[in-house]
């Protein structure tokens, strides 16, 4: 895979997925924009993307505002002369459950997930159109945007809107060339320590080791397993690809569903109160959805 000539931002590039994404697109010949809050990070990526004979530049902004992601692509252009890619990766946790969450810690993930997505999202695609089209948009979602995760309230809210934008921009776009797609990761870092059970299997990613085969088959590893569907999708062989949310984890690789109705009735009149009690335990109730994940060992997410 080739995307030489081709020049890409990823966001939350210091450490983790974000990391492995601007490696892997840099080993495949893009140049790449690397930010991270804490530029230190940054410029540590940097570093090793240019000893590995890569292309790289560091930036320091914090993701949320329209300067900050205006800001970003500008370095692009400054840098390289263009953009290609973005990929939406940065963010924050703020663990609470519903009624502990803080109105702070709310719009702090929100701020930095949904609408850095959004603001980097649109300033991206300003460059595009100006371009002449054909982006790339790579927005990071979450398995926690696609099921339930407890004590997860602004996170999951914010990755669940990350899909929704998908699907719009991938409409909006279209005509442009330009393709917008989420990526799901599921890799264990740092953050997946935290997780009963899983610390264990963060130290032997974190060392090297082989995962066991069953971990990875169930679609848990490390986030260099993730990168390559990255730089897939900012190829030009990914050109058809537009409007998904692709999982990928260890030896596994998902495409999910979009929401559709699953049980739909037409009753003259409409449906009252007791009409819908009546129907619901045998029309309805036999369709009702689960929310909750699976309980596999690749299910914890990797941001």
């Amino acid at each position: 895979m080739q995307l030489n000539g081709k020049v890409a931002v990823v966001t939350g590039a210091g450490r983790g997925l974000g990391q492995a994404y601007a490696k892997a697109l840099a080993a495949a010949g893009a140049a790449v924009v690397v930010n991270d809050l804490d530029v230190e990070l940054a410029e540590e990526t940097v570093r090793a993307i240019q000893d590995a004979g890569g292309s790289a530049v560091a930036e320091g902004s914090a993701i949320g505002s329209t300067e900050a992601a205006d800001a970003l692509v500008a370095k692009a252009v400054e840098e390289f002369g263009r953009l290609d890619v973005m990929v939406t990766n940065a963010g924050v946790l703020r663990d609470r459950t519903l009624l502990k969450m803080a109105d702070e810690d709310f719009d702090l993930v929100v701020e930095t997930h949904l609408r850095g997505t959004f603001t980097c999202g649109r300033a991206a695609g300003k460059q595009f159109k100006e371009q002449g089209g054909n982006g790339r948009l790579i927005l990071i979602g979450s398995p926690a945007g696609q099921r339930a995760s407890f004590g997860q309230t602004g996170y999951t809210a914010s990755k669940a809107g990350i899909v929704g934008l998908v699907r719009t921009w991938a409409a909006e776009l279209e005509r442009s060339g330009t393709t917008v797609n989420a990526v799901i990761p599921v890799a264990l870092t740092r953050m997946v320590a935290t997780i009963p059970g899983m610390a264990e299997l963060v130290e032997m990613a974190d060392r090297g080791e082989q995962l066991p085969a069953d971990v990875r088959a169930s679609g848990l590893g490390t986030p260099d397993d993730v990168a390559g569907l990255v730089v897939f999708l900012a190829s030009d062989e990914a050109a058809g690809v537009t409007g998904q949310a692709i999982s990928a984890g260890g030896d596994r690789i998902a495409i999910w569903s979009h929401p559709t109705e699953v049980a739909v009735e037409v009753r003259e009149g409409g449906w009252s109160a007791d009409a819908l009690a009546e129907a619901f335990p045998t029309t309805f109730a036999p369709r009702l959805q689960p929310f909750k994940p699976d309980t596999v060992p690749g299910q914890p997410e990797g941001k």
